[in-house]
């Protein structure tokens, strides 16, 4: 149980505060050709390779988490946001809708308190600061202990940003020392809170008092069915399991293979660089990554195969990049089924389209609902099947899981680092969140001509038959 918050905390955060709202008082009047350009300004200052490698190779250090090359490449989605909200207004009028007589004006938030995963230092605050300083929010970050300096350094990098370019250095601040009391206390009087990590940071926010946008945990199961190219979904499997080590919720966790082409396709995972693990190692694997309750061991958390391998006391080649285990049962008490995040995943055999769906609904039973999968399929009554009964918010057709679900520039899906999970997973919206999360909109609504339909044509068959 958390501590009690102290008087030193509880005054330290008002007066980050109150800088806050004075900042976001000096940038009121900025129109949207300074805002942009200011957005331009942001997205340079961090996603420039110089800056981001180096901010991300720190934050893997920092933390013992992640692929110190990998986790480079995410600067995309730096670039993908800045994309996305170069193309939206946010400044005054927004949209119109003249056959409605309706016209929409955005507003600013307010002050937002940004909860800082340990798996995202480098990119979560660019992320959420972009979105934020388009429509003119301030941000308080609020950083994971095992990796607050990576957060305050980038955080340092988008202060400058902003002094450079004649606004308000305060519009983004961070928690020096961060603690968990701190943390309620700042989601308890900002105006909005965006809780992007582990389900017990997400449980606070939304009980916070304040609004708040979180997400759930991930438990990605892609079905690959008779059509796929096994080429294609053996390499996107590969690059989406290898991504920053598997530590994001979107990484591969569970392949479901038709069974005509289980023996080609695990073969295919091989020769991508797969190791496949014996019943032994499997074992061993279990017991190296939950404990006697369940519970995942954070040690083998986003860690290389080799790593993984070897804190379950076995050794693999050093050109393996991930690890396979078979697996034919799904349930809590199997935890394959379940959530790895690391560079392992289970493989499972199926007979039958029908059979698969409900394998995909006994594994989000396990975990993960709400959040994603994803298939490999050129049957569109596949996709379509699957799309009707998975309790997922998006739906990845042959694309690598991890690289497209929060947007790449490959698909339609808003560029982000938090994804929404739906009621499905405890939260608000099943939407990748985005600019529109960080605005409020008036609506003003003109007259128009009367649209009212007869009551017949409302009520249908129904209309002038016998009442209760």
């Amino acid at each position: 149980m958390a501590r009690p918050i102290t008087d030193e905390e509880r005054q330290y955060a008002q007066e980050l505060l109150a800088k806050a709202r004075a900042a976001m008082k000096a940038v009121e009047d900025y129109s949207q050709e300074t805002v942009d350009r200011l957005c331009r300004a942001l997205g340079w200052a961090t996603a420039n390779e110089k800056t981001f490698a180096r901010v991300a190779r720190m934050g893997v250090d920092e933390s013992g988490i992640g692929d110190r090359e990998g986790r480079v490449a995410k600067r995309f989605k730096i670039m993908g946001i800045l994309r996305d909200i170069l193309r939206e207004k946010s400044v005054g009028v927004i949209e119109e809708l003249p056959e409605k007589g309706i016209v929409k004006y955005a507003k600013p938030a307010g002050v937002i308190a940004a909860l800082v995963p340990t798996t995202n230092p480098e990119l979560t605050p660019p992320g959420v600061g972009i979105f934020a300083a388009k429509c003119k929010d301030a941000v308080i970050f609020s950083p994971h202990p095992r990796s607050k300096d990576t957060t305050m350094e980038m955080v340092r990098v988008m202060r400058e940003t902003l002094k450079k370019h004649g606004a308000p250095e305060d519009l983004f601040q961070c928690v020096v020392r961060p603690s968990i009391p701190l943390s309620q206390e700042l989601m308890s009087i900002c105006d909005l809170t965006i809780a992007t990590g582990g389900m017990a940071m997400v449980r606070a926010a939304y009980s916070s008092g304040k609004p708040s946008y979180g997400v759930g945990a991930g438990n990605s199961t892609m079905v690959i069915d008779e059509t796929a190219d096994i080429e294609e979904a053996a390499r996107n499997t590969r690059i989406s399991k290898t991504s920053d080590f598997g530590s994001g919720c979107s990484a591969d966790g569970n392949l479901l293979v038709e069974a005509s082409l289980y023996d080609a396709f695990l073969s295919r995972l091989q020769v991508e660089g797969g190791y496949l693990a014996s019943d032994e190692e499997k074992a061993r694997l279990e017991a190296a990554m939950w404990d006697a309750q369940g519970n995942r061991i954070v040690d083998t958390v986003a860690r290389s195969p080799q790593d993984m391998a070897a804190a379950a006391g076995f050794s693999i080649p050093a050109d393996r990049k991930f690890i396979i285990v078979k697996e034919d049962r799904i349930g809590k008490e199997y935890p394959f089924s379940g959530e790895k995040l690391t560079t392992v995943l289970a493989i499972f055999k199926y007979s039958g389209f029908d059979n698969v769906l409900e394998m995909v609904k006994q594994i989000y039973e396990v975990g993960g609902k709400g959040h994603s999968c994803g298939i490999y399929s050129f049957d569109d009554d596949h996709i379509h099947r699957l799309a009707l009964v998975a309790p997922v918010s998006r739906i990845m057709v042959r694309q690598p899981q991890s690289k497209a679900n929060a947007g790449s520039f490959t698909n339609g899906m808003p560029m982000t680092s938090s994804l929404g999970c739906g009621i499905w997973g405890g939260n608000i919206t099943n939407e990748n969140i985005h600019l529109k999360h960080y605005m409020n909109v008036t609506w003003v609504a003109r007259p128009i001509p009367e649209d009212r339909p007869s009551e017949e044509e409302l009520f249908g068959e129904f209309y002038n038959t016998e009442t209760l």
